[in-house]
């Protein structure tokens, strides 16, 4: 069991990486002008891709249901409540301030998202630690 949760948790962090470098990789982009960063970002997460589709044992790891749980609970930190976050900045600031370009957007997009899985990580050492308390409390008795 704390094998299967250790498997779930380290991959979903890792896929929080990649999606981060896909984003961080669009707002580099933007600033270079030249689409080399997202192109190399978008051919490493596909390879990620093909491989985590491709290759049976990964497959199957990767549609347990605590990691299914776990990848779910990254995406939510990562994708949903950043992007409802850097509305509820933007659409102020806008107003009271100035208005932002599409790039400003983004990156107050990839720092929310930044923030957010950090947080994810620190929920997940928190869970962590709870479960190996409970362990511990658990074979004493």
């Amino acid at each position: 069991m704390s094998k299967v949760r250790y498997s779930g948790d380290l991959i979903a962090s890792l896929e929080g990486v990649m999606w981060l470098g896909l984003a961080w990789s669009a707002s580099l982009s933007t600033r270079l002008g030249t689409p080399l960063p997202s192109i190399t970002a978008l051919c490493l997460v596909g390879t990620c891709l093909i491989v985590s589709l491709g290759h049976r044992p990964l497959r199957l790891m990767l549609g347990r249901y605590r990691i299914r749980k776990r990848r779910t609970e990254m995406l939510m930190h990562l994708v949903a409540l950043p992007l409802l976050l850097a509305m509820a900045l933007a659409i102020p600031f806008e107003a009271l301030v100035t208005p932002l370009t599409g790039a400003q957007r983004l990156l107050l997009f990839n720092v929310l998202a930044t923030a957010g899985w950090l947080m994810f990580l620190l929920t997940i050492l928190t869970k962590s630690v709870i479960f190996e308390v409970r362990q511990r409390k658990g074979g004493r008795r």
